[in-house]
């Protein structure tokens, strides 16, 4: 028996290990199977090369939980180790790296601490978060002098044991002794989970425990023709060692990728719109697939949906500063052993490998938009619906983004025909360009609401667009400042002619005289303190009253609601429109002509009500004196 202490300069390193190696003591586990995993692809390395001769056999990993005894074991039939690779790999490099760690980690802040813990990957020694003590059994491959299997014990402390020992089978067994605090450990159902979440995707076959299944029993039929089922009991395989995401795209059809889809999230039900599979490796290695999925209109229910993996072990599925935060929207995986396992946000964010990264994974979802765009306009505007908050959100935060994304990016108009900005622009520009030279792009962000002022602006020859999404008020924001010479004007944010302000002007019927002896008799019926009245010479066939709300007023309102407080101290901008009454239509001429007050005032309350609830801003007591006074006017 060898006796001995790991030769530690720092104080009480374990218990700094249990409480801050990683923020998540779980993931002990991860890093466990993976060193059984990089064991057993070494061997096969080995063996491919022609330096390990004898049968592989199964290289099954297996992960046994003892709840009684309280062990959880770690098995693999890998490389093994020697008592010298046990004293160089254990007790020396895997410790120094763990006493690093420490050492560094002491006197730093939190913000450096979370940067630090990045930078080691402590593996074995996290087995201490969690245990009271911990053994290795290892027989190494190799035959002779020196090989014989070895045991290694160490109570968390900076002593350790090791022996010779008896053992048939080539590799290396963990145990783990759980502590009383961890002792949720030793449940079958959290293993099987921390399996599923950390291992699924790893290179070798594990295996935990058995499950039951229905297994058909070939050549036998049930009394009505049916096959027959028996249940039998057979390893519980928990990962798929060769995801799709390995392979390569011209090996896949396009039901491979749908079923990936449906294996990575199986309570989805909604299938995916098409992919972008990424295989890359120079300058960095980087493998994975993106989902497009069918969008909801709460986008913060899609985010974390992609997963980060480094050789197929899952790290992360927050994978802000990987990804681009318009693709956080995106669902599928990323794999790149250039991201280091045990990494933070912040160090993600920081590490200028993962920024070379995101800026490739950007391009190719740009190329592959751009590709779909031109091989088949008909179906990308099909999809248009459903990518078009993906794009937007690209445009709106990456500038590089924007300028790809302008070549296939498209506008909708109200009568759902598409265009890209510079068929837009050639289309409008003729009949929607005003006196000051600027080219008036007229928007709907609700077509119920807005009917009447979308007919209305039609039935002059105007074009209107559809801007009803999430991100669209933004947009419009933005595209001004890019895009030369052009507005944006909602079609409800003013009379259609003031929106295009041309030179001719249409004559008024009333004259100031008569406009100021109607104005009193209008304001005395509406709420003065929200309406300013003005007088506008209109079509005939326009509305008598009209509600609207400047653009720059409107744009402040919205801006409001999404900043969550008011912007100007106390209550924010306060709700104000105009009522813009028509001189040159017939009721309003008549009001002067009415002699009867009593039913001037019924008449104008009338008008004022109806173009209020134009804009659905007729409710409580209002409504209902409206529809009373309607039922009186039908009789």
């Amino acid at each position: 028996m060898q006796k001995g202490q790991i030769n530690v300069q720092t104080e009480n390193i374990f218990p700094i290990i249990k409480k801050f190696l990683y923020s998540d003591h779980e993931i002990f586990l991860r890093e466990l199977v993976s060193n059984a995993v990089d064991a057993t692809q070494k061997l096969k390395t080995l063996s491919a090369l022609g330096k390990f001769k004898e049968e592989l056999g199964d290289l099954t990993i297996e992960v046994i939980l003892d709840s009684k005894a309280k062990t959880l074991t770690i098995r693999d039939k890998g490389l093994g180790m020697t008592a010298e690779e046990v004293d160089k790999y254990i007790n020396q490099i895997a410790f120094s790296g763990a006493e690093e760690f420490v050492k560094k980690f002491k006197s730093k802040t939190e913000a450096e601490k979370n940067a630090i813990i990045g930078r080691f990957g402590l593996g074995f020694y996290s087995s201490f978060m969690v245990s009271d003590k911990v053994e290795i059994y290892s027989k190494t491959y190799k035959k002779g002098a020196g090989t014989k299997a070895v045991k290694w014990e160490c109570d968390g402390s900076p002593d350790y044991t090791l022996d010779e020992i008896e053992k048939e089978s080539r590799g290396t067994d963990v145990v783990l002794y759980i502590s009383d605090e961890s002792k949720e450990f030793l449940s079958e159902y959290k293993i099987l989970e921390l399996l599923k979440k950390y291992n699924r995707f790893m290179p070798v076959p594990i295996k935990f425990g058995t499950e039951k299944t229905q297994e058909k029993v070939e050549g036998e039929k049930d009394k009505d023709g049916n096959d027959v089922y028996k249940e039998v009991e057979k390893d519980r395989i928990i990962n798929n060692s060769d995801p799709i995401w390995k392979k390569a795209p011209a090996d896949l059809k396009d039901e491979d990728y749908k079923d990936f889809y449906r294996e990575l999230y199986p309570m989805n039900f909604d299938e995916p719109l098409f992919q972008i599979h990424l295989n890359v490796d120079f300058p960095f290695n980087l493998t994975g697939i993106l989902y497009f999925p069918k969008l909801k209109r709460n986008l913060e229910v899609q985010k974390d949906k992609i997963q980060l993996y480094s050789n197929q072990v899952f790290i992360t599925d927050s994978v802000e500063g990987v990804v681009p935060e318009f693709l956080t929207l995106l669902h599928g995986v990323i794999d790149s052993p250039d991201i280091p396992l045990n990494v933070s946000r912040s160090y993600l964010q920081s590490d200028s490998n993962v920024k070379k990264i995101s800026t490739h994974i950007s391009k190719k979802v740009a190329d592959k938009l751009e590709e779909l765009f031109k091989n088949n306009r008909e179906d990308f505007e099909k999809k248009w619906d459903d990518i078009k908050v993906f794009i937007i959100y690209g445009m709106l935060s990456d500038e590089k983004f924007y300028d790809r994304a302008k070549k296939f990016s498209l506008f909708k108009n109200v009568d759902g025909k598409y265009f890209t900005f510079e068929e837009y622009n050639e289309h409008v520009k003729i009949f929607q360009t005003d006196k000051d030279k600027k080219v008036v792009y007229l928007y709907a962000n609700n077509k119920e609401e807005q009917y009447s002022f979308i007919q209305a602006a039609k039935d002059r020859g105007f074009d209107i667009l559809d801007l009803d999404g999430v991100l669209d008020n933004h947009f419009v924001n933005s595209l001004e400042q890019k895009l030369s010479d052009v507005q944006f004007k909602r079609v409800d944010a003013d009379s259609i002619d003031k929106l295009i302000a041309k030179d001719e002007v249409i004559p008024s019927k009333l004259d100031d005289k008569q406009k100021e002896e109607l104005k009193p008799i209008i304001e005395k019926n509406i709420d003065k303190i929200k309406f300013n009245v003005v007088f506008e010479p209109l079509s005939e066939s326009d509305q008598p009253f009209l509600i609207t709300q400047t653009e720059f007023m409107r744009r402040m309102k919205d801006m409001e609601k999404l900043g969550g407080s008011g912007m100007m101290g106390f209550g924010g901008f306060p709700d104000s429109y105009n009522l813009i009454v028509n001189a040159n239509h017939p009721l309003i001429g008549s009001l002067l002509e009415e002699k009867d007050e009593e039913k001037q005032t019924e008449t104008v309350k009338q008008m004022y009500d109806l173009a209020m609830l134009s804009q659905n801003l007729l409710k409580g007591k209002e409504l209902a004196d409206f529809i009373k006074r309607s039922f009186t006017l039908i009789k």
